[in-house]
């Protein structure tokens, strides 16, 4: 009888106890969306943000949803954020009308500044002729809630993720040649 109750209790602690022990993940927010972990990992749902572009007009991550995005954390005093555009301005245009595979039209660009100054923000886009339109800046540079969200202080910058039609993470930190090769495997021939 003894060994019986042990056994059940042991059952019991293996299939039910688990379940009242929170999960804690440092990466992943752990939120289940349409069964899907919302997080920063390569197959998480990317997390929604909501940044003012511009003109100060509120643009949510989620309203690019139908097309390949890359989510690029980036600021205008930032060298290698810098030489890095070239090859996403290169990309961008080889690439914004382009069907894919999982039936996206086309790809942009998410641009996060952690810049505070607007000034330098504004020329640094012209003179680097970024020209997709979603360009985004909070202007309160590592404290942005954007940055917060996507850890980009533990990090740095540049830093990015590409995410499908539906926001769901296929790679990241694509630097360099990195970026056109995922873009590649995506595409339609």
């Amino acid at each position: 009888m003894k060994k019986k109750l042990l056994f059940t209790t042991l059952i019991l602690a293996i299939f039910i106890f688990p379940s009242f022990i929170p999960v804690h993940n440092s990466y992943n927010l752990n939120i289940k969306n349409n069964d899907t972990i919302i997080g920063i990992e390569i197959g998480n749902r990317a997390p929604d943000i909501s940044i003012a572009n511009k003109e100060g007009n509120i643009i949510k991550l989620s309203s690019l949803q139908g097309k390949i995005v890359l989510i690029d954390f980036w600021a205008s005093w930032c060298g290698p954020c810098r030489k890095e555009n070239p090859i996403l301005l290169y990309v961008y245009k080889k690439y914004q009308n382009k069907i894919f595979i999982d039936s996206a039209q086309g790809f942009t660009v998410y641009s996060i500044s952690l810049d505070k100054n607007k000034k330098a923000w504004l020329e640094a886009i012209e003179k680097d002729k970024l020209s997709w339109e979603n360009h985004v800046c909070s202007f309160k540079d590592w404290k942005d809630s954007a940055s917060i969200i996507y850890r980009i202080k533990g990090t740095g910058i540049p830093m990015n993720w590409l995410i499908d039609k539906n926001g769901i993470i296929l790679d990241k930190n694509l630097r360099g040649k990195r970026l056109e090769a995922a873009l590649k495997k995506i595409v339609k021939s």
